[in-house]
């Protein structure tokens, strides 16, 4: 397939887990894409993939914090202008963190919301003109099942997945007839980083039960990040075209 040839597409959190997964599957697809994510080393390694499979000459990696709204105006301006424009936009950066609600501090609450539901938000707040100008744009934003099934201690996290996936719908329809798709993925049962011992750091007093019921229906355990990386590709392309305003829940059956 080929579907991204002469596509432009910006995606965050590029340097691990599904970013960086979503990167080498639209690069694969002839893609040209800038990933930005805060963790230098992951964006290296990003690039040295692509340079080993011989796609690094459409790759451009940088630094961003998504959270801080200065950074995000100056890092989208230069990926639009290393693009030449804009057609896709991949909001695949975001933080999880895990604690009792009661426990939980409004600092940590604050965090988790900055990054994912701000960072989402100011991302696509600076890619809409060079989008609204690009050809056949499509917004694809990370929420999680979390937002609509119970998962313990996930309070915050939950809550701003859940405000990325609304978010996706409001602006769906505000740019629909002007030619933009906006998508929301909803991923579950997932191996990434953000799934491992450094993502939810779940408290050492956790009730694990609670969790017997998040296990896949389908598959021996936790898919890859290329399953999710196969959807936003799709939601991105013209094989997507009939798509918007909703949300893509990957999850094997997880929650039915």
């Amino acid at each position: 397939m080929n579907r991204y040839a002469g596509r432009r597409v910006l995606i965050s959190g590029a340097g691990s887990g599904i970013g960086q997964a979503t990167v080498h599957r639209i690069l694969a697809e002839g893609g040209h894409v800038v990933g930005v994510d805060v963790n230098e080393e992951g964006l290296k390694s990003t690039f040295a993939k692509a340079a080993a499979d011989g796609t690094a000459a459409r790759l451009t990696t940088a630094l961003l914090d998504i959270s801080d709204e200065a950074a995000v105006r100056a890092g989208v301006a230069a990926a639009v202008e290393t693009l030449g424009g804009l057609d896709v936009l991949v909001n695949a950066a975001g933080i999880l963190r895990s604690e009792h609600t009661h426990k939980t501090s409004l600092d940590l609450f604050n965090k988790i919301i900055a990054v994912n539901l701000t960072g989402t938000f100011l991302m696509i707040r600076e890619s809409l003109p060079a989008l609204l100008a690009g050809d056949k744009p499509v917004v694809v934003n990370f929420s999680s099942t979390s937002a609509t099934f119970a998962h313990p201690y996930m309070s915050a996290y939950a809550a701003s997945k859940g405000g990325i996936q609304s978010m996706t719908h409001a602006i769906a329809s505000e740019y629909s007839k002007q030619g933009l798709r906006a998508v929301s993925v909803a991923p579950g049962s997932i191996s990434s980083d953000m799934t491992s011992g450094n993502g939810p750091g779940l408290p050492e007093d956790a009730d694990m039960s609670l969790f017997m019921k998040l296990a896949p229906a389908i598959g021996a355990g936790f898919a890859s990040p290329d399953t999710v990386a196969g959807v936003v590709a799709m939601l991105g392309s013209e094989d997507g075209a009939f798509i918007t305003g909703t949300e893509i829940r990957i999850d094997g059956g997880t929650h039915f």
